[in-house]
């Protein structure tokens, strides 16, 4: 494009009409990048939402699982050791 406004012999109109284009595409890029960095921000924003969601979530669960199987747990193997003994003593006492 230089070439071709030298040859006219009109170098400032021709140079300002290049430069106002590539001044309007720079604003245009500049606009798109604009909203897609504004995306982005929102897009990681929102996973951090969602992670400590999740998180929170995941503690709870932890939680519960703890509270409620800590000593049922003692009490379900204890009631089985003593099925286990009587159905010994049943299968010996019978035999």
């Amino acid at each position: 494009m230089r070439r071709s406004y030298m040859a006219n012999g009109s170098n400032n109109y021709q140079y300002q009409d290049t430069s106002q284009i590539l001044e309007d595409e720079n604003q245009r890029m500049e606009d798109e990048l604009q909203g897609k960095v504004k995306a982005l921000k929102h897009l990681s924003i929102n996973i951090g939402e969602e992670v400590r969601e999740q998180n929170k979530y995941l503690r709870q669960m932890l939680k519960s699982i703890t509270n409620a199987g800590h000593w049922k747990i003692w009490l379900y193997m204890a009631l089985f050791a003593l099925f286990v003994f009587f159905m010994c003593w049943v299968i010996i006492k019978f035999r």
